[in-house]
């Protein structure tokens, strides 16, 4: 019988944050998977420093890696797989992360779909996921051919009164310019909480004149107080799964990947932050209302058209003119969003899925899929799927 696998995990756990606390309940998925003795070790770098090369406390380590563990585990030669993104040895350690590229994308994808003009981010500081979204963020934005107005805050505004106050005088600063209506990127949910309280004093109404979209889904700080908050569920538990599965591969002799392994985000949360489409014409904004509450129903561009009385082709051109897409396109990409919500946060049968969003045959949304997405609605669910 093949000896049981001690596996040391250093997570920072007493933090109660998503990207904690998933990834441990990823990783404890695996190690059950697979009978391994899950070990709980805050302090790995300093075990490690006190074990010699024949006192080796562990066979393997999942870590938000220091410099100190990442050292000593190359010294006595114990696999060590790191999830912390901004880890000073990244670049060292074989990694699982989330692309946060692409969560910079998905969040600028889903406050130009809500028509916004003018954008703004806010990242803490020395903080290189979040370098890596507001980058990706800024670009997508500015391609488009909108201005985006970036800032950075400390990295614990809650560390002390000084930070705190730094924060709101930073947050204050970066606010004073705006006009809205803004879409705005905030990289925390307690940072965009203060950004609604500012809104608030300056008489700026939510999502109306700034739409947030704000961190990585912290239900109760997202749900609590309203408005709601727009977020982006990441997936850490797959992130912690991943990275349980590549340590089962390094602990077998495997030499570790070239790359680090980079999983896209799982989706959008829409909650009230962002429930408003930012058009000035009237006209578009109601047949965008209707399109938005009726798209999984059978209708087409006559349809929108007569639901806001007036001519088709006149409805046509001001989509044109506002949004640079069709009627037709506007109701396919919502049927599109809410497809990719049913295929990442269900288990229901393509089938049921494309007749609940209104495509109808599932023939209908896999055609759609692989020629708007490059993916068949399969592949999607596959790369992006996670139901705990």
């Amino acid at each position: 019988m093949p000896e049981t696998r001690r596996v040391a995990i250093m997570l920072d756990l007493e933090w109660s944050y998503k990207r904690h606390s998933g990834i441990f309940a990823g990783t404890q998925q695996y190690a059950q998977e697979r009978g391994w003795e899950s070990l709980i070790d805050e302090y790995a770098d300093d075990t490690l420093l006190k074990s010699s090369s024949k006192s080796i406390p562990y066979d393997g380590i999942i870590a938000r890696s220091t410099r100190k563990l990442a050292k000593h585990a190359m010294r006595l030669k114990v696999p060590l797989v790191n999830v912390w993104f901004s880890s000073p040895a990244w670049k060292q350690l074989p990694g699982v992360f989330a692309d946060y590229n692409a969560v910079g994308r998905l969040r600028a994808e889903h406050l130009l779909a809500r028509g916004f003009r003018r954008f703004a981010g806010l990242t803490l500081e020395d903080n290189r996921a979040q370098n890596h979204e507001i980058e990706a963020f800024t670009g997508m934005v500015e391609e488009a051919g909108y201005p985006c107005s970036i800032a950075t805050s400390p990295l614990e505004s809650k560390s002390s009164l000084k930070h705190w106050r730094t924060t709101e005088r930073v947050i204050n600063s970066w606010m004073a310019d705006w006009k809205p209506p803004i879409g705005v990127y905030v990289g925390t949910e307690s940072h965009s909480r203060m950004v609604v309280q500012i809104c608030r004093s300056r008489g700026w109404r939510v999502p109306e004149d700034v739409a947030i979209i704000a961190g990585y889904n912290e239900v109760t700080l997202c749900e609590n107080p309203r408005p709601s908050l727009s977020s982006v569920e990441v997936g850490w538990e797959r992130i912690g799964y991943e990275a349980a599965q590549m340590l089962d591969r390094l602990m077998a002799g495997n030499a570790p990947p070239v790359k680090h392994i980079l999983l896209p985000p799982v989706g959008l949360v829409v909650r009230e932050s962002t429930d408003f489409i930012a058009v000035d014409d009237k006209l578009i904004a109601a047949a965008l209302t209707f399109i938005a509450t009726k798209s999984h129903l059978d209708i087409g561009p006559n349809d929108v058209a007569r639901a806001v009385a007036t001519g088709t082709r006149t409805l046509q051109r001001r989509f044109l003119k506002y949004l640079n897409r069709t009627i037709a396109a506007e109701i396919r990409r919502v049927r599109i969003e809410r497809a990719k919500r049913e295929l990442t946060q269900s288990n229901r049968r393509l089938s049921e899925i494309s007749r609940n969003v209104g495509f109808g045959e599932a023939m209908r949304m896999y055609e759609i899929f692989r020629r708007e997405l490059g993916m068949t609605p399969s592949q999607y669910r596959q790369q992006r799927h996670w139901v705990k």
